[in-house]
């Protein structure tokens, strides 16, 4: 196929670059056509019925490279090499190209050369503006990344997101769900920019079809407030609203069951921090034990053994220590799930949380009354965190082993029953 000096290379605008993952995301749409059609490509909707011209963006917005590359094929134009490129990248293509393409097309391409790795130049983001400056800034931004350079690369983010912001908000919102990453990942993270960012995030979304991406931002603004909240009300409040928000807005437990039982394991543990005033700990300790049933349910033991292992500690330590009519019961389901802990931990990895765990147990079996398993764990407790120079903690089971020998010499304090 001919490269298409001669023909146009003037791209309609806006694109939909950078919406979708490389190469979808590098290509571009040729020609003028219906601009309701062309903002549904920019806000992702994939259910849209695209015109024959575009069927090549259809089958790679689907994934089916091969069928997509077929189409391209069809065309003759500057943007359809550019497009052939982006869906089959070779050097020998990229260097014929580097000759004929200019302006904006030209850019593009050493853009998505930079991104297939062809070369080490980071492309210029002159004379670009709007979604393809974006697209330019964020290539550039994850250069500098690639450096180790954040403090350099928080800045073009920043610009990348307000030169999308009006032609492109799908990407403005990726972008700042980039820019929160790259910030939470710094050894002193702003929690209150990080949660502005996805707060940002999730207004651009609107009410775009986006479900996936709508949750998973709900999602990071609610770990982020939980990680920043320090005991603050109002920032464990907004946590619990985000996790809600994410499970209402999309998280199932069929299509992300790890997410799903990390949102409700949670919420569980705010709902624990989370006072709500006087007479509310019962309920409050209601819906926590909820909560971690409803993760332990959807969180399948072999693929997620940690985070199955911690909503199990989670449940058990409330069950513990939850007011309610039928005590007893709730100790035994304790003790279960504790006894299920030791025997999967291994005690060789994470000694001082295998003495925890025996710890916990211990104290649900000493409310049950049942004193010698109780002391017996407690001893082995002590042992590992002395051996590991935890005397806080050994000092606090020296303290209930005490108290048990105390209650077993009070009369009636059997082993036959709670105490």
């Amino acid at each position: 196929m001919s490269t298409g000096t001669t023909k146009s290379q003037i791209l309609s605008r806006p694109q939909p670059v950078g919406i979708l993952p490389i190469p979808a995301g590098l290509l571009v749409l040729p020609g003028a056509a219906d601009a309701a059609l062309v903002q549904q490509c920019i806000a992702g909707q994939t259910d849209t019925k695209l015109p024959d011209v575009w069927s090549f963006y259809q089958h790679a917005r689907d994934g089916d490279w091969p069928l997509a590359l077929e189409h391209i094929c069809t065309l003759d134009s500057p943007i359809a090499s550019y497009n052939r490129f982006v869906l089959n990248p070779l050097p020998v293509t990229w260097m014929a190209l580097r000759r004929s393409l200019t302006g904006e097309l030209r850019q593009l391409l050493e853009i998505a050369a930079y991104s297939f790795g062809m070369t080490d130049d980071v492309p210029s983001a002159d004379g670009l503006d709007g979604e393809l400056l974006a697209l330019a800034l964020m290539t550039q931004a994850a250069a500098e990344l690639a450096r180790e350079s954040t403090h350099t690369a928080i800045p073009l983010l920043e610009q990348a997101i307000a030169a999308s912001r009006e032609p492109s908000p799908l990407f403005a919102v990726q972008l700042l769900a980039q820019l929160a990453t790259v910030c939470r990942a710094q050894p002193r993270p702003f929690y209150g920019v990080i949660a502005g960012y996805y707060r940002d995030a999730i207004a651009l979304i609107g009410e775009a079809r986006m479900p996936e991406l709508a949750s998973d931002l709900w999602m990071q603004l609610a770990m982020v407030c939980q990680e920043g909240a320090m005991g603050r009300h109002a920032w464990m409040t907004e946590a619990i609203g985000a996790y809600q928000e994410a499970l209402r807005s999309g998280l199932t437990p069929d299509d992300h069951p790890e997410l799903f039982a990390l949102a409700h394991n949670n919420l569980g543990l705010l709902y624990l921090s989370n006072g709500m005033g006087e007479g509310g700990d019962q309920l409050r300790m209601a819906i926590a034990v909820q909560s971690f049933r409803e993760g332990l349910r959807c969180c399948d033991q072999e693929a997620h053994p940690e985070l199955r292992a911690s909503i199990q500690l989670n449940l058990a330590n409330a069950l513990q220590y939850m007011p309610s009519s039928h005590p007893q019961e709730n100790l035994e389901q304790a003790v279960e799930l504790y006894e299920t802990l030791v025997t999967d931990r291994k005690k060789a990895f994470d000694p001082v949380g295998y003495g925890r765990v025996l710890s916990n147990q211990a104290n649900a079996l000493a409310h049950l009354g049942i004193f010698g398993p109780a002391l017996e764990k407690l001893q082995e407790a002590r042992k590992l965190f002395e051996w590991h120079n935890e005397s806080d903690l050994a000092a606090s089971t020296m303290e209930l082993v005490n108290q048990i020998h105390a209650r077993k010499s009070v009369p009636g304090g059997s082993e036959d029953g709670p105490a």
